[in-house]
């Protein structure tokens, strides 16, 4: 399996540089045959590609300690479900995943456009087949999977296999590692192919709408798999690293935001295009950035420059990212100013109070933040370069310029649909906003009267509120005239009102999602901390929270030691739960690991972690987080994922302009054939 593997990506580096040349070519000559046959070898990318991750899978199922990559990242004792993890647990295999992704969203764009889009479909299959290479390229020379061990003495090598593999790396062993790091990646990889179809209408010279009506649905798509991706992430730290949190600006972390938030920037400012015909050239920089900064964070992850419990461990893959990032920024943004003539916008900004100055500023905060965090992320490798060395940037950094950043864009969030486009009147912003505004002032009232002080968690549930109610408003004014209108009981408006324009509603379920999470967000200052040495009889308290150690216990399996100490709780006096966290210690990593305890609740969650025991007295370390609302965090990440869902659903009109296309294609082609 390790030759047919390598076979499979030789080929699949073959046809990807094939599909380069012809794509070029078929636009170049306009030809539909050589554009086909671009298509063609795209799909037979997939196929090889699909036939190097089949190869590698079968590898690890087998347990084929032959090849060093399953001995370095599996072993006889890995639970099944965990193997499918050992693919993406390492640098090599996590690359060819990557590859096999891009080459199912190039087989999909392909497919979906066969009678599309024929201008810009030879050109955006050679871009897409372009990181086809890089990534094929990387693969196969800087961390190749199907490698095989062997020995070296007197001058020959002999094969070698060992009796047992080095064991999936222990932080990967939960539920959650085997759905984030593929959501992740769909995020990143997805970012392609908006890039691909952005350079591919600057080419062409064809940057009216079109361009962006495909992008805008092949970056929605990416974009939701990304914010799943960060979300699933944010779940294990908490869950797994048994540091009381969920997000802590780790550099990986902040490399997987920095394309979400580039991604947002571009769906809020392609509307402004749409409507007005303005923000053309900001559009195009968007889509390039979005995709820069979605191969940076797989640089960042993968060359060991910066140090990060997510990131795979120093490697030689660096130089390839560098030169590869190097040709994206020099070849795109030569080939923006070339195009800036096709570019002009149709219309100036009318007003200061306007939609489309709305969805500007919005721009213009997101990229501030994509810069801050940026800088962050970034700075201690600069010091290290020109100060010989490292100066780290925490927590209090970001918190600083992101919390403000993200309650201004939390505001704008409820404010900007309730904006009319050109400009709007001071009647329109007192009929619009005077509800909203009163609702969030009783809020904040009630909140300050109860004691929250706190700056940041009273703004975000002040702001908060106010959006819930700008949005909520738009339903029910919406479902009002329409019932109005059409005699529909209120629910039938509702559900009609959204299904004749998902993307607009949908975005508003969106907005909804972000207020919770912000809600999850205020709980932060609130958070409090315990720990202490306990044996069997011993308490803790933490908070209204009293700990009682019942027994402490140790076990066996296969894969991993454990010590687990049972805990009763109490609240407030009374008898409340029974929580169980765990040590582990795997045996063919050699590594420790915490695994939590959490009682979960929408006030507040009871988060203990077994951390350990103290060698000076031998009692164990136990660690106690209260944690206000955190569980509005998943359930805002979740209302999210539904919103975009429902975005992508094409609206009734979309159809029905659709079948009106379709129609007049099949008009043309019988014509054609006379």
């Amino acid at each position: 399996m390790n030759q047919a593997g390598s076979v499979g990506l030789i080929a699949a580096m073959a046809f990807a540089i094939y599909a380069v040349v012809a794509g070029v070519a078929g636009g170049k000559l306009r030809s539909v045959r050589i554009t086909r046959s671009a298509g063609r070898a795209t799909l037979a990318f997939f196929v090889m590609v699909t036939l190097a991750v089949v190869s590698l899978e079968t590898l690890i199922f087998s347990n084929d300690f032959h090849n060093a990559y399953v001995a370095t990242h599996s072993n006889r004792a890995l639970p099944f479900y965990y193997k499918f993890a050992v693919m993406w647990g390492g640098q090599g295999g996590s690359l060819l995943f990557w590859t096999w992704l891009l080459s199912i969203y190039a087989a999909i764009a392909v497919l979906l456009n066969r009678r599309k889009n024929r201008q810009l479909m030879p050109y955006a299959i050679s871009f897409m087949m372009g990181v086809g290479v890089f990534f094929s390229v990387v693969t196969f020379f800087g961390a190749n999977p199907f490698k095989e061990l062997a020995l070296a003495a007197g001058g020959t090598t002999t094969p070698f296999t060992p009796p047992d593999g080095n064991g999936l790396n222990p932080a990967l062993q939960y539920p959650a590692m085997m759905i984030h790091p593929v959501m992740l990646y769909l995020g990143y990889v997805g970012m392609a192919i908006p890039f691909a179809f952005g350079m591919a209408a600057l080419v062409t010279k064809q940057l009216g709408d079109n361009w962006i009506r495909v992008t805008r649905r092949w970056t929605m798509v990416p974009w939701m798999f990304l914010g799943f991706g960060i979300l699933l992430g944010g779940h294990w730290a908490y869950d797994v690293l048994g540091w009381g949190g969920y997000w802590m600006w780790d550099p990986v972390e902040n490399a997987s935001l920095l394309p979400w938030l580039a991604g947002t920037a571009f769906l809020h400012s392609v509307m402004v295009q749409e409507r007005r015909g303005m923000l053309k050239v900001w559009n195009v920089v968007l889509v390039i950035l979005t995709f820069f900064l979605a191969i940076l964070g797989d640089f960042l992850t993968r060359s060991g420059i910066v140090q990060s419990v997510h990131a795979f461990a120093q490697s030689g893959i660096g130089d390839y990212f560098i030169v590869f990032l190097s040709i994206v920024v020099l070849f795109s943004a030569t080939l923006l100013f070339l195009r800036l003539d096709f570019l002009k916008s149709e219309n100036r900004l009318d007003s200061v109070v306007s939609r489309e100055s709305g969805f500007l500023f919005n721009n213009w905060i997101l990229l501030a933040l994509v810069f801050a965090v940026l800088w962050g992320t970034v700075f201690p490798i600069i010091s290290k370069a020109v100060e010989h060395k490292t100066i780290t940037v925490g927590p209090p950094f970001f918190n600083k310029v992101a919390v403000p950043m993200g309650l201004m864009l939390l505001f704008l969030t409820g404010a900007g649909p309730l904006l009319a486009w050109r400009k709007t009147s001071f009647d329109s912003l007192k009929r619009n906003f005077t509800v909203p505004l009163v609702i969030g002032g009783l809020v904040g009232g009630v909140l300050f009267l109860a004691g929250v002080r706190n700056l940041y968690s009273w703004m975000s549930l002040f702001l908060g509120s106010f959006v819930a109610a700008c949005v909520l408003g738009e339903f029910y004014k919406g479902a009002r005239t329409r019932q109005r209108g059409s005699g529909e009981n209120f629910l039938q408006a509702i559900y009609n009102l959204t299904a004749r324009n998902t993307r607009r509603y949908g975005g508003y379920i969106v907005h909804i999602g972000i207020v919770l999470i912000f809600v999850g967000f205020a709980g932060l200052p609130f958070k409090t901390h315990a720990k202490g040495l306990m044996q069997e009889g011993d308490v803790l308290r933490s908070g209204p929270y009293l700990l009682r150690c019942d027994w402490l216990t140790s076990g066996d399996t296969p894969d991993y030691t454990y010590r687990e100490a049972t805990l009763s709780v109490l609240k407030d006096g009374k008898a409340f739960t029974t929580l169980t966290p765990q040590r582990r210690f795997y045996k063919a990593s050699q590594q420790p690991i915490s695994h939590v305890a959490i009682h979960q609740s929408l006030a507040e969650d009871l988060y203990v972690v077994l951390a350990g025991r103290d060698q000076g007295t031998g009692k164990d370390v136990i660690e106690v987080f209260v944690n206000p609302l955190v569980d509005w965090v998943w359930i805002g990440g979740a209302i999210m994922v539904l919103g975009t869902l429902l975005a992508l659903i094409p609206s009734r009109a979309e159809r029905e302009m659709a079948q009106i296309r379709q129609v007049q294609w099949e008009m043309l082609e019988e014509k054609n054939a006379l």
